[in-house]
């Protein structure tokens, strides 16, 4: 995000790096320390999921936890089930690690997007993304139970990112799909997104699924590395304090995604976002970002690096100020 953090957050920081630096008993055991505690709280508070805290574990950020995810509970070959166009790291990551992509593919549906679940028989994992990037889609209760019983028809691990949960605009709800079917389920999250805390690196994962569970207990305590002090410290203070900061930017977020469908101009294809600071763009042809960037000197990504479905598309963050926002829109509407 293009906008400050949150004051609780710096308040937290500073109060930390002015005090005691050394090692807290949490940063030795990934299994114990204020992250898990903080998880299980909001969860409650916010989705009504009775999250078990002992079941938290810490990680750098999502795609470190997704990647031993996957070292831990799969083997070269293993067919993971994406609804695409994808979060490109994640599909850089099936791609290294020779896990076999199942596209899941997303279709316009009017003012919003569908999808058509295939056969998912070559399939381990299910990863989901939810809310999706890029097109910003919350999959509805109806829609997540077909999921899970795809997932129990298949026996498939679930491993659900939903980094992006608190960034959903209402009427629109986020469901946990751990809520839906547990026992299958790793949720992974963090407050970076929400938050703006990229840097902070700071994520954890939620092993509902017993195997995942066991095969991670069974490797060297420190291969994956453990908490930084400074990340745990920034997560909790979000995720405890910095709800009256997150209220004010969903609100001016949700003015945004409507700006731009008010004055984007008719060249682009746009569905306003149920969630997430992105804006997915259909445009006439391929390449167009780099058109757009040398044209109007406004960065985009090129929705090729999304993988099937992400071609002809551009992505667009809209988290910042509101003449900003307005400039860019302002240089989009000459675009040739």
């Amino acid at each position: 995000m293009d906008l400050p953090t949150a004051p609780e957050v710096v308040e937290a920081l500073r109060r930390r790096a002015a005090g005691d630096l050394g090692y807290p008993a949490w940063l030795t055991d990934p299994a114990i320390g204020p992250l898990g505690e903080a998880f299980a709280e909001r969860m409650a508070r916010r989705y009504g999921w009775t999250a078990d805290p002992s079941l938290v574990r810490s990680f750098n950020d999502l795609n470190q936890a997704l990647q031993v995810l996957l070292q831990v509970a799969t083997k070269p070959g293993d067919g993971v089930a994406v609804h695409t166009p994808a979060y490109p790291p994640f599909l850089t990551t099936l791609d290294v690690m020779d896990r076999p992509l199942h596209p899941i593919r997303l279709e316009p549906d009017g003012d919003s997007w569908r999808f058509e679940v295939p056969d998912l028989s070559d399939c381990r994992v299910l990863l989901l993304v939810n809310p999706h990037n890029p097109t910003g889609r919350v999959f509805t209760r109806a829609e997540l139970t077909e999921l899970a019983e795809h997932a129990e028809r298949y026996d498939l691990l679930v491993i659900a990112d939903e980094i992006h949960a608190d960034l959903t605009y209402a009427p629109h709800e986020h469901i946990p799909f751990a809520t839906i079917l547990p026992e299958r389920t790793v949720t992974i999250t963090s407050a970076t997104k929400a938050f703006n805390l990229g840097g902070i690196r700071c994520s954890v994962a939620h092993l509902g699924h017993q195997g995942v569970r066991k095969a991670l207990e069974a490797q060297p305590p420190f291969v994956y590395g453990s908490a930084n002090l400074f990340g745990v410290e920034a997560t909790v203070a979000a995720w405890r304090h910095g709800d009256a900061w997150l209220d004010r930017t969903v609100a001016l977020l949700g003015r945004h995604r409507r700006t731009i469908a008010e004055r984007l101009p008719a060249t682009f294809e746009y569905r306003i976002p149920e969630a997430t600071y992105l804006a997915w763009f259909q445009v006439g042809r391929a390449g167009m970002a780099e058109v757009i960037e040398r044209e109007a000197k406004v960065l985009l990504m090129d929705g090729a690096a999304f993988g099937p479905g992400g071609e002809r598309h551009v992505r667009l963050n809209f988290a910042t100020t509101e003449p900003i926002l307005a400039e860019i829109l302002t240089r989009l509407s000459h675009v040739g």
